[in-house]
């Protein structure tokens, strides 16, 4: 089986993954680059990035037609690994990329329909004031840096692998609400990653079944705004058994508590005919693990507890693609992908399609992959909760729909081998 196809196969699935995954679950953006590991020569370095353009937005809040402009925003993911070939049957890999990430705007109709007010003085009297946090703008960020290595023995035709290794991961979050800024700067926190896989280098085969563990975060912030009092009764004079305000004005230290998910992912490939290669993967991500992300506000002591929402349900990801050789030099790849979204209750992250493909050119040290991918993002509604101070699932601040959407990836990477 030619070089140039293992090539591509590693090369381009990021530039469909990635959009992809950036559609519908959760808040995944991209997957280290292990499958480097695989890599013949000596030392093996690829480099890339993926430019995600997403296109949704609303269709109705509330029932009424939206007006509201796209709320997703562009992106750019980097993805960077080095393989190291210690011995034939021991290699190990250092890796880079951002693995989760959001970056949201949201519109004036939006922000409006997630607030709820209390009339100060009543009708006529003072401006009135809300009672419901409302999110603008959240932009998450979290990128791992790891280590993961491989041995194999001779099993039969072929080799077996053990693969195994750990990364550290960050957490960095703000979010703009009518009341204030939220900001949290997580440190890298620990986890691991283990697995197993067979391969028959002759024919390309390689079957392998990777676990990647979830990561607790407990990120310090600070939280810059004020929050209302939703008990403040307006026919009533200000004062200390009636407060307007939880908090005034002002800077507080902010201290959070959430957990990423835990994924196992199965992926095949082999080659079918000369100069051909199929490849799939079954993966599924416990991002039922994000219910809530809980934080609370300590000024002077005194914890004012809050969170935000989620509650999504796990998700699965299944990919099927081909390879083929086109010249000595050239090799094409085209694939295509279902992500199921994991929305339940707050928000509308749909199940998503995704055709993408590309080509490889590939030289003696050398090769460079160019993909990209269209991806569809199915319609979908979420209902507004009948009972706003009900902590169970039962609903978002704001009923919304949205239709079918589009987003759009261009992605390339270089690999230098020695």
């Amino acid at each position: 089986m030619p070089e140039t196809i293992k090539v591509l196969v590693l090369g381009l699935l990021g530039a469909a993954g990635c959009v992809g995954a950036a559609g519908a679950a959760g808040f995944g953006r991209a997957d280290a680059d292990t499958d480097i590991l695989y890599e013949q020569s000596s030392f093996d370095l690829r480099a890339g990035a993926t430019l995600v353009m997403p296109r949704r937005g609303y269709e109705t809040i509330n029932g009424a037609p939206a007006t509201d402009p796209d709320f997703t925003r562009d992106h750019v993911i980097p993805s960077i690994a080095a393989n190291v070939v210690l011995h034939d049957k021991a290699r190990c890999a250092g890796t880079f990329v951002e693995v989760y990430g959001a970056d949201v705007v949201y519109g004036p109709q939006k922000i409006m329909s997630d607030q709820r007010f209390v009339d100060l003085d009543g009708p006529g009297g003072l401006d009135p004031i809300p009672t419901a946090n409302a999110t603008e703008s959240v932009e998450l960020t979290s990128n791992e840096y790891g280590l993961t290595c491989a041995f194999g023995f001779q099993a039969g035709p072929g080799t077996a692998w053990i693969i195994g290794g750990g990364f550290l991961e960050n957490f960095q979050y703000t979010e703009d609400t009518v009341f204030g800024t939220l900001d949290f700067d997580g440190g890298y926190e620990p986890g691991f990653r283990v697995g197993a896989a067979f391969s028959i280098e002759e024919i390309a085969l390689r079957a392998q079944l990777l676990y990647r563990s979830s990561v607790s975060h407990s990120p310090g912030g600070t939280f810059s705004g004020y929050i209302p009092n939703p008990g403040f009764d307006p026919l009533t004079p200000p004062s200390p058994t009636n407060p307007q305000f939880a908090l005034p004005s002002g800077l507080y230290d902010t201290s959070g508590v959430g957990t990423t998910p835990q994924s196992v992912e199965l992926s095949v490939q082999s080659g079918v005919a000369p100069g051909t290669l199929v490849f799939g993967s079954v993966k599924w991500t416990d991002w039922s693990v994000v219910d809530t992300l809980d934080y609370t506000i300590d000024p002077s002591g005194a914890a004012l507890p809050s969170r935000n929402e989620y509650f999504w349900k796990d998700g699965w990801t299944v990919t099927a693609g081909v390879g083929r050789q086109i010249t000595e030099m050239v090799a094409a790849s085209a694939s295509l992908t279902w992500d199921q979204g994991v929305s339940t209750t707050e928000d509308v992250l749909t199940d998503t399609w995704t055709l993408g493909g590309g080509v490889a050119v590939s030289g003696e040290r050398a090769s460079l992959q160019i993909g990209g991918a269209i991806n569809y993002l199915t319609a979908g509604s979420v209902a507004m909760d009948p009972d706003l101070t009900d902590a169970d699932p039962a609903g978002a601040n704001s009923a919304a729909t949205v239709g079918a959407d589009w987003a759009f990836a261009l992605g390339g990477s270089l690999t230098i081998t020695w």
